[in-house]
């Protein structure tokens, strides 16, 4: 188990089953779902372990939340757990998907469609506001603290929204001087 945490899952049964149930509800929008049931719900990790995971999981190439629950499973049952993990985020969901797929292919043409895969996106969205907000108390310990994490929020959406930058352009220029910074910071409390 996580140092700090409350609990931690009893096999990696229970892994596949709780990753399984974040990745079935967070259909589109996993990273609040995970946080909501990882944390508040099952209590596997604190809102600051989670916050580390993710920031881990974030570099890594792949979905950030397949990410967290590989790196999860494995400090809790090593590759079974890590297999258990991300299957649980990925079997169900890749079969929805094939599914879905063939449905949208042969309604694409149907308005109401386009503006339900319209609206998700919105909802997507929102959820991911939501999960920063409610993460936001955790950036305490964070050694940029709260004001050098909101001013990198803030150069990231402005790179992407504003300047239109391509997303591997807007991780060399801020994921450097945020990763120098953070180390200096860090050498400096030691």
């Amino acid at each position: 188990m996580p140092e700090g945490a409350r609990a931690a899952p009893a096999s990696p049964a229970a892994l596949f089953l709780a990753f399984n149930r974040l990745a079935m509800m967070g259909f589109g929008g996993v990273l609040p779902v995970a946080q909501r049931e990882l944390v508040e719900r099952l209590g596997w990790l604190t809102r600051e372990q989670f916050l580390e995971l993710l920031s881990l999981s974030q570099v890594l190439p792949g979905p950030n939340v397949v990410n967290l629950g590989l790196i999860y499973g494995d400090r809790c049952f090593g590759w079974r757990g890590a297999l258990a993990a991300s299957s649980g985020m990925l079997l169900l969901p890749l079969l929805l998907v094939v599914a879905a797929t063939m449905a949208a292919l042969s309604l694409g043409e149907v308005p109401a469609v386009g503006g339900a895969l319209r609206g998700m996106g919105v909802v997507a969205a929102g959820l991911v506001l939501a999960t920063a907000i409610r993460l936001a108390p955790g950036l305490r310990s964070n050694p940029l603290g709260r004001a050098g994490a909101f001013a990198f929020v803030a150069a990231t959406v402005a790179a992407i929204a504003v300047l239109r930058w391509p997303l591997p352009l807007v991780v060399l220029a801020l994921g450097a001087p945020g990763i120098a910074w953070a180390a200096w910071r860090l050498g400096k409390a030691a």
